[in-house]
């Protein structure tokens, strides 16, 4: 989700600066700073990037100067701002002020109604928008643009770790024909001692075998976690970030279940090793819309 997008346009009377920065976030959270005589179109741009960016920490900055001054429809209101002034220098005067004439000049243009504002054509309104509409969306794009190549880099990463994990699953596969037979060889020593005991129990015995071979057998955890890492990548082309977060849980899943019925210590090694990789994977699942 992390990406940034700025777009200039420039016309005859108008120059445009849209910047668009995105930061990765659950939730989408858009925060606008725009001038003042847009503001009503405020909801428009929110949408705008709600639908082009869907989640994340969005910061837009918008601002539009007038390279002519005629087409600004502002201009100073000469007669009240002097008359500001005239206030301003005898208020100083009498309580005895510092009255710098360029501080007051200021302060009078920070007073009501300093500024006379011409309402533009509804033609010249309508160019205007179309051109900082146009703006915004070129800036959009490129931020788009930015997040795809940020997603290209992530997508080869998530191979990376899980082609690592399948390799890991392969030594913990050749590993578990070394260890049924260590496993075997201790019941066989356990059985040969309980024999020995005149209060051998057979019923219970066969019970105590069945539960240690459903204990320590990982066949259908191997098969799970293959299936799930193959489908991971399949998933990763779609580009759908909830479907690569629930995977990567159900992923964990088998893994943690290996690892509670290895019961050796090699397998034990490669278990880490396969949750080491599946946390980096996790830490960018939730960054994948």
């Amino acid at each position: 989700m992390t990406g940034f997008g700025k777009s200039v346009s420039e016309s005859s009377s108008l120059t445009v600066t849209a910047e668009v920065k995105s930061l990765n976030s659950k939730f989408t959270d858009i925060y606008c700073r725009i001038p003042k005589s847009l503001s009503f179109r405020e909801i428009e741009i929110r949408n705008l990037l709600t639908q082009a960016l869907e989640r994340g920490k969005i910061e837009f900055n918008l601002t539009t100067n007038y390279t002519d001054v005629a087409s600004s429809g502002t201009s100073i209101n000469r007669p009240l701002v002097n008359a500001y002034m005239k206030d301003l220098i005898e208020s100083s005067e009498e309580f005895y002020a510092d009255g710098d004439r360029v501080e007051l000049f200021k302060i009078a243009l920070t007073l009501p109604n300093a500024f006379n504002t011409e309402v533009a054509s509804e033609e010249q309104a309508e160019t205007e928008w179309k051109q900082i509409l146009k703006t915004v969306n070129d800036a959009i794009a490129e931020c788009t643009k930015f997040r795809l190549r940020e997603g290209a880099i992530v997508s080869g990463k998530f191979l990376e770790y899980i082609d690592k994990i399948g390799e890991l699953l392969t030594e913990a596969e050749a590993q578990d024909k070394h260890r049924i037979p260590a496993v075997r060889e201790r019941l066989k020593k356990s059985v040969t001692e309980l024999m020995g005991d005149e209060e051998f129990d057979k019923n219970r015995f066969e019970q105590e075998l069945i539960y240690y071979i459903e204990k320590y057998d990982i066949s259908e955890e191997k098969v799970r976690l293959r299936t799930h890492l193959n489908y991971f990548k399949d998933v990763l082309k779609e580009g759908n970030g909830k479907k690569l977060n629930f995977l990567s849980q159900e992923i964990g899943r088998e893994i943690n279940t290996i690892g509670s019925k290895a019961n050796d210590v090699i397998l034990q090694r490669i278990v880490v090793n396969m949750k080491d990789e599946l946390e980096k994977i996790k830490e960018q699942t939730s960054n994948v819309l």
